[in-house]
This record gives C-alpha cells, structure tokens and sequence, in this order.
C-alpha cells in the first residue's frame, strides 16, 4: 500500500502525520497507527482499494457540506461567501433580536460586517443557515470586577469532599453553598468545583467527574433534597425509607464508599419522587417547567438512564452499543414506546436532574447575594464516556469508537489514555455545532465562569482506538476559530469568564490564540521554575493566566514537601529503589529552590528552616502577589492537607475522588491555619499593584 495515499487520506481526515512532542523532538504517526485511528474515524484504510474509496466519500462529503448550516464569524467582520454564491447576490437576514435586513453580497462576494453579536438566521439564493456572530473576545475578569486591573481570588473545590450533617456521604450543594458564604465572609470572589456532570445511575461503581456519562446535565448524588423539597419532607422520606441509621454510617467515613453512598441517595430520591408525584406539592409546576425547558435533550438523557439499567445482565448494566438494535437509536419509535411504557422510571430521572440543577441554581445566587462578584467555576471534562447518554443521544457528533488521552508529556511520561469519547469534528460541522453549543449553555446555566479541562482539545485531540494504549493514538484536528467564537459568543451571553488548563504539550501558538480571546491560561507554582529549581518570583509571572498553587492531579502543597507522592509511586512500583532514590534527590533541590523564592517574597532570611504552616503561608501570599488576574487556592492548600484528590495512572490502588475533608462546612475555613491563609491571600491581592 502506498504510504503517500494513506498519508493523504488521514490529512484529509484531519490527522496530523507530524507532531512536536513536549520535549520539542519531531514525531511521526506510523501508517499501523493512522489505519486504525482512521478506521476509528470511519474511514476504511485497510487496503488501497478502502484508502481510495475512503478518499472519494471525503471529497464527496465535502462538496454535498459545502455550505454548512452554521458558519461562525466576528463582529464587525465580514464574511466571504464567493465559493458558495456569486457577487452580488442578495440576501435576507433575520437577526436574533427580530430586525431584518435586506441587501446584497459585495462585488467580492463577502457579506458585510454586522454589529449585533447573536445566532441570525440567513436566507440567500436557495440556502437558509445560522450565522454565529461572535464578539472578538470573551467575558473577562475585567467585566466581572469591572476593573482594568482585576486580582480576584477564589477557591479550588472538591465538591465531593465537603462535609455537612445530613449528607448523606457525599459533598452536596447545601454544603457548597454554606462554603460560598463562608469564603465569600472572606473575600473571595469565586468557588472553582469539580465536575458535576452526569454519572451512571445504574453503575455507581463508575465516579470519576472526569469519565461521565453526560456533559448535558448533573450528577444527582450531589443533590440535597431537603434545600429544594424542605427538611421536613426529607426527615419523612428518610424515616419511610429506613435509611437513617445507613446515612449516618456513610456520613463518618473519611473516604467516600461510592456504590454505597449512591444507592442509600438514590433510594432515598425514589421515595421522594414516590410522594412528589402524588400531587399537590407546590413546585409540581416549576418541576414541569423545567422538564419542558429541557426538552428534547432532557428526554433523552432521562430515557437512557432508565434503559441502561433496564438492560442489565446479572445486575451489571450493557453499554448501549450492546443493547438490541430498536434501542440503540434514541430516534427509534421502540425507544419511545418503551419511554411510555416505563414514564414513571423516565420521570424519576427527570425529577432528580431537577433537584441538583435547582440545587447548583440556589448556591450560585447565593454566591453572588453574599458578595462573591463571579461565583461558582464550572468544570468541563474534555470528554464523556463512549457508552454514556450523551455519546448515545449525540451519535453523530461525538466518537464512540474512539478514545481520547495524551502521548508522552511532561506531566506523564508513559503517555494517558483517559478512556472517554470526544466530539467528530467532521460531526459537528455538519450539525451546525449543536451539540458544542448545548454543552456550554448547559455548563454555564448556574455558574459565573467555566473551566475547560485540557483546553488544548479546541485545537487538536490525541486520539486512539477503545483499549488501545496511548502509543496507538494521533492528533485529530478540530475547528479552532469556530470553537472559539461560540465560546466567546456563549460567554457574553451568560456573563462568565473562562479558564483554559493549559498544561501538557500545548500547539506553539495556540496560547496566543487563548490570550487574543481572553481565555485564562493556569500557572502552577509547582511548575514555575527552570531546570535549576530557580522559581521565578511572581511579578514575572504572566498576566493572563491564573496562579495556583497546584492541581487535582498534582500533589498538594504539604504533600509535594514530604514527598507523599514519591512514597504512594514507590508503594505502587511507579518507581523501583532507584528511581525513587533519585527523585527524592531531586525533590531535595525543588524544595530548597521553592523555599528561597519564598523566603525573597516574604522578605525573609533565604537559608532559615520553614515547617508545612509556613511553607502553605507563604505560598497563598506568594501567588496573591502575581500579576495573574485571578488566583485559586485549592481548598486541600487552604486546609494544609497532605493527600492528593488523585493519583493519574491509578484506579483503584489510589483512593482517587473518594477523600472527604475534615470539618463540617459551616466551620472548615474558621480553622486558625486556613483562616489565616485566606487573610493573607487575600490581604496579598489587595496590595497586588497590578
């Protein structure tokens, strides 16, 4: 087979042959890879006859899609439209606020720039489409404090790992929203959480935020009933149930038991949801409402979720690729014949998506009510999980057959495969978007900022077949302008700022791309230093980027000063005798490099010895001083915690996302260690010249 036709083919299919990989050494996909990613992305390559054909359906693909149903564009830009329509050719355009203008494309063939920003609607010749037209950047931290010069601060949270007495053992949203009043009492101005998206109720043995089911909707067991239904209601259902004596044995665990904690919530959500149907409760019509506001998506969700558990064998649910054919499309009528035949079940479903939306609804009010001036940081995973509900609900815009992870990087050397789907770029162009635009309407419903996990997806995804190994990936490239005007147009519409992890191997370039747009890259203190173990001191670091101390996938501030992560790598032979020997050398030098950056920040003797309470005070002051416009401090900093929320590279050998933090939430942050950092922090943003 020639290489030169396969190679042909997966740049059409928008592979990349040759890549930079994070130590700045060129790398080339091997036609063994590019076949089966290939085949993957639905183009057979497995033989010169396949590769034409394949070929052929692409350029054939591309002149029937031509002319897309969404074509994005910025505001005060014009559009060339000479490849589809002739100069001159007149046009109607209905735009979103209800104005219609008639005119006609230029003698170039572009039509002229427009200043309302919005989804219009455009009919020319024969063709109808959406224009997304797009503000040149996003909401900024600028908007928000409507400064010119913003330091805002805010948390990192676990939502999880909070502790209130009625939790049921898991962190809720009455919780969180006792802690944005408590941080809010503080200062800080915003509570960046984990992922709430929607796990499987069927299988609560999957829970990791970051391997969803959905990113449409919200994981119900962070729902608290008694905020949205009353205590009284929730004391009746518990007792009916017989759940207290199990709640209370979850509710003193130091680690969340996930199967258990999931099954007692849900039992308990099925016995409200048996009297709330009854009728006569008063938020019977705002249930309703939200049920009908969210339409079609909604449904759909709710239909998976009772199906995937309808489909069990021996009590472990099907993934939906393995259901029988009539189900396997949402668009099926036998999928609509068995939502009615089982509406109590999809309803249930419903009803709890409706307990936890209102539930984050009422904690970002009271975030803001209480002073915070961008509330809650919304959580984007960079994928869902191929047999989820919305790779089943979004069959044509999202890769099932694939899986999406990371080659060899700084922060894994072995490469990450993360087991998720991500979106067909192909896919989304031909559905105007729709399914991009409906995740980010629908994380930004309840929060005043989101952040994208590995941001760098808008770009390019490294891709590779369901249970292949990272080695077996390549870069698939999306469409980063449009993505970016959606988002810039999604974020003026909701009024949130948004944050971009940008760490691993990013494109060169592309953190331009984020800065032209107002997209906040992160900065972690832990990674701000040469190969010297010199730290840059924080008037150097940029200023479009926000400053943390470290991450959820990184070792806390305590932890990284012991050296608990190098003993959890050495316990789980990630490091053999030697290799742990000498990272702990290094480690050695890291700390001492830290610590005289530290001690120049605080004015302090550079050789004089610091214990943890120093070292975690020092460093909330010392990223408050960085020109970043927001910084976050991670809660497990804030509380000086040693263990990290996870490990990457582990399943079950690590207790990942199952950690709870000590205290109840109405008292966490009065502590006289975290209190003082926040003060410090937060006196450090304030004296912030920039």
């Amino acid at each position: 087979m020639s290489d030169q036709r396969l190679f042909a083919l997966a740049q059409a299919a928008g592979l990349s042959i040759d890549w930079v990989d994070a130590d700045g050494r060129p790398q080339q996909a091997t036609p063994e890879v590019l076949r089966v990613v290939l085949a993957g992305l639905g183009h057979a390559a497995g033989s010169p006859a396949q590769v034409e054909e394949s070929l052929r359906e692409l350029e054939q693909l591309d002149d029937r899609a031509s002319l897309p149903p969404l074509l994005t564009l910025d505001q005060g830009q014009p559009l060339d439209l000479s490849r589809h329509f002739a100069p001159g050719a007149a046009f109607e355009l209905l735009q979103e606020d209800g104005s219609r203008i008639d005119a006609r494309l230029d003698d170039q063939g572009r039509l002229p720039a427009f200043a309302g920003i919005g989804y219009h609607h455009l009919r020319i010749a024969d063709r109808e489409l959406t224009l997304a037209v797009a503000p040149s950047r996003c909401h900024s931290l600028r908007d928000a404090l409507q400064s010119d010069r913003p330091n805002a601060w805010g948390l990192g949270v676990q939502l999880y790992a909070l502790r209130r007495n009625g939790d049921g053992g898991i962190g809720d949203t009455q919780a969180l929203e006792t802690l944005a009043h408590s941080a809010a009492a503080h200062g800080a101005d915003a509570l960046a959480i984990s992922p709430l998206h929607a796990m499987f109720s069927a299988d609560t043995y999957r829970f990791s935020p970051y391997s969803p089911s959905s990113r449409l909707f919200f994981n119900v067991l962070h729902s608290a009933p008694g905020s949205i239904l009353g205590e009284y209601s929730l004391r009746q259902a518990i007792e009916a149930a017989g759940l207290a004596d199990e709640l209370r044995r979850l509710e003193a665990l130091d680690l969340i038991d996930w199967p258990a904690a999931a099954q007692a919530k849900l039992r308990l959500l099925r016995t409200l949801y048996d009297e709330f149907r009854r009728g006569g409760h008063p938020l019977h019509e705002d249930f309703a409402s939200f049920r009908h506001a969210g339409g079609e998506a909604l449904e759909n969700h709710c239909r998976f979720e009772a199906l995937h558990a309808f489909h069990a064998r021996d009590g472990v649910p099907r993934d939906w690729h393995q259901w029988p054919d009539a189900y396997r499309d949402p668009r099926n009528p036998a999928v609509a014949r068995f939502a009615a035949e089982h509406a109590d079940e999809v309803a249930f479903h419903a009803f709890a998506q409706w307990l936890v939306a209102r539930g984050l609804e009422r904690t970002q009010t009271a975030a803001r009510t209480a002073g915070m001036r961008v509330g809650l940081i919304a959580d984007l995973a960079v994928g869902a999980d191929g047999g989820g509900s919305q790779a089943w609900s979004r069959q044509a815009e999202l890769l099932s057959a694939l899986t999406v992870g990371a080659p060899p990087d700084i922060l894994n050397r072995a490469g990450q495969s993360w087991g998720i789907s991500a979106f067909s770029p192909e896919g989304l162009k031909r559905h105007g978007f729709h399914a991009f635009i409906e995740m980010i309407r629908a994380n930004l419903a309840h929060a005043g900022g989101l952040r994208i996990d590995h941001v760098m997806g808008l770009k390019r995804l490294w891709v590779m077949p369901a249970g292949a190994g990272p080695e077996a990936g390549a870069y698939l490239s999306y469409p980063l302008q449009d993505l970016l005007r959606l988002l810039c147009l999604e974020s003026w519409r909701h009024k949130a700022v948004i944050l971009g992890e940008d760490l691993g191997t990013v494109p060169e370039g592309f953190r331009e791309h984020l800065i032209a747009r107002d997209i906040l890259g992160i900065r972690v203190l832990l990674f701000e230093h040469d190969w010297g173990w010199r730290f840059r001191p924080p008037q150097v670091w940029p200023d479009n980027a926000l400053a943390t101390t470290t991450t959820h996938d990184l070792p806390t501030l305590h932890g990284w000063w012991i050296g608990r992560d190098l003993d959890w790598l050495g316990r789980l032979g990630q490091l053999d005798e030697a290799g742990l020997h000498a990272a702990r050398a290094s480690r050695a030098q890291e700390r001492e490099g830290l610590a005289r950056a530290l001690a120049a920040d605080a004015g302090a003797e550079p050789d004089q010895p610091i214990d943890g309470d120093t070292l975690l005070d020092r460093s909330a002051a010392f990223i408050g001083h960085t020109p970043a416009p927001l910084v976050l401090l991670p809660m497990e900093d804030a509380l000086g915690l040693v263990e990290q929320p996870n490990l990457p590279g582990t399943v079950d050998s690590h207790p990942n996302w199952r950690r709870r933090w000590p205290g109840d939430c109405h008292h966490l942050l009065e502590a006289e260690g975290p209190a003082r950092r926040l003060h410090l922090l937060d006196q450090a943003r304030k004296r912030n010249p920039s």
